[in-house]
């Protein structure tokens, strides 16, 4: 399906590096069934993602009851094209095999959601783009075409005073990213207010946001000023949005409308001037369809929308970024410990937790003067089951266990498939697995295989 995207960079007199030339993908969407109606409407998409739904803020919206609000997104990655289910109610087939995240082949295929059918092919691009030539963004850096795309979009909010929604997993830089659209921007100068939504106690969070008065509740034995108060004039940031109670995101969408706020116990309505900046490890389209976030305080919070990439989506940046770490622990010397093949091996891996991990890697090695063929956490594990890595509390419970299943599912399949030759039928009976099942976490995982057997 796919057609060459790859960047040209383009360079200035004296060999300095320019800008990054890269072609604007181009994808072809043929809807040749709606709602179980027979159709023939024809999209042409000239991005790199879009998203297929009911709702009308879809690129490609389809009137059909079996699909949901937010039902799936097609990304362009460094190779392919990338199908992602985000937690629709009824699932996404490709080609007739359910999937939650697989890459696209590179021919003509169909997509099936609810009673719809799409059919996906990828074009030769007509236009590019052109990337600064910006190897940092504050403290987050990378050379590469996404991060460079992240850095023109930060760059772009930071000069607005727009609410932000900044999605990313874990340790890709969300906070970094907060703070430097804050330094940059007319606030500045003006309070910076931290409030971390997966730690607030849901009994407690319209305290921690609005304040509350004397005697509001047992235990009060003061007036308090909220955090929205308290970023009077300023940037309030809510880390981890996506964890706050559900029960208190109408009150949190009421501030964000008004700009007024009442604290606990009182009547008096106050009004407050500030700018709020939103970040989450989770997929919100995701939690909408669940049910678990509210639509309207979706679409409230991301006027302006951000995805930090994952580390395993720009490995070309590792040699940069480890040179980055070293030189901040002032060990400059460690730098002859991260040879070209130490590099090599580098990113051979997911990175599971992101650049944080790296850090944690970069650091290890500097204090030991050795740089040993790292396993992470997707490898750590050994045969005695127990895993060696350390756990990262900044990570939800739910989505650490998802995490660890995930990274389960992807090592025990690669390791079947390496020895059944690709071979899915023998793959199936030495692992007990039925054979369909075993295909669609192929799927899942975008893992290759070279025949299915008999």
């Amino acid at each position: 399906m796919t057609t060459e995207l790859s960047p040209r960079r383009r360079t200035t007199e004296g060999g300095a590096r320019g800008p990054l030339s890269v072609p604007v993908p181009r994808l072809e969407v043929l809807v040749e069934r709606e709602n179980g109606a027979a159709t023939h409407r024809r999209i042409v998409i000239e991005n790199d993602r879009l998203r297929v739904g009911s709702h009308e803020s879809n690129d490609v919206r389809l009137a059909d009851p079996q699909v949901s609000r937010f039902h799936c997104s097609v990304s362009r990655g460094e190779h392919d094209w990338e199908l992602c289910d985000t937690g629709s109610l009824n699932g996404t087939r490709l080609d007739g095999v359910s999937v939650r995240d697989a890459d696209l082949p590179r021919a003509e295929c169909t997509v099936e959601l609810g009673n719809s059918r799409l059919r996906l092919r990828g074009m030769r691009p007509r236009a590019t783009r052109d990337l600064p030539d910006w190897t940092s963004f504050g403290e987050l850096h990378g050379e590469s075409a996404a991060m460079r795309a992240t850095f023109v979009t930060l760059d772009r909010a930071s000069r607005s005073d727009s609410t932000v929604l900044i999605e990313g997993e874990s340790g890709t830089g969300k906070e970094l990213a907060a703070s430097e659209i804050v330094r940059r921007g007319r606030r500045a100068n003006a309070p910076f207010v931290i409030v971390d939504c997966g730690s607030m106690p849901s009994n407690l969070a319209p305290s921690e946001l609005f304040g509350h008065s004397r005697g509001a509740f047992t235990g009060a034995d003061a007036a308090r000023t909220g955090a929205f108060e308290a970023a009077h004039g300023g940037t309030i940031f809510l880390d981890e949005v996506g964890e706050m109670p559900l029960d208190m995101q109408p009150q949190l969408l009421r501030a964000l409308e008004s700009r007024q706020i009442r604290r606990v116990g009182e009547n008096v309505v106050r009004n407050v001037d500030v700018r709020v900046i939103a970040a989450t490890n989770r997929r919100l389209e995701r939690e909408v369809n669940q049910g678990r976030f509210r639509e309207d305080l979706y679409y409230r919070l991301s006027v302006v929308s951000v995805r930090m990439p994952s580390l395993r989506q720009r490995l070309d940046d590792i040699p940069a970024l480890v040179e980055v770490l070293v030189k901040k622990m002032d060990a400059e010397p460690a730098l002859d410990l991260f040879t070209r093949e130490v590099h090599a091996r580098m990113q051979q891996h997911d990175w599971p937790g992101n650049v944080r991990e790296l850090r944690n890697f970069v650091e290890r090695a500097v204090v030991l003067d050795s740089a040993p063929d790292y396993q992470p956490a997707s490898h750590h594990a050994g045969a005695s089951g127990r895993g060696s890595e350390r756990v990262d509390l900044d990570v939800p419970f739910r989505r650490a266990k998802e995490k660890l299943v995930e990274t389960f599912e992807r090592r025990y399949l690669s390791e079947l498939l390496e020895w059944s030759g690709g071979n899915v039928s023998q793959a199936a009976r030495r692992s007990r697995i039925d054979r369909i099942h075993l295909h669609r976490l192929l799927q899942r995982y975008g893992l290759r295989r070279t025949s299915s057997g008999g």
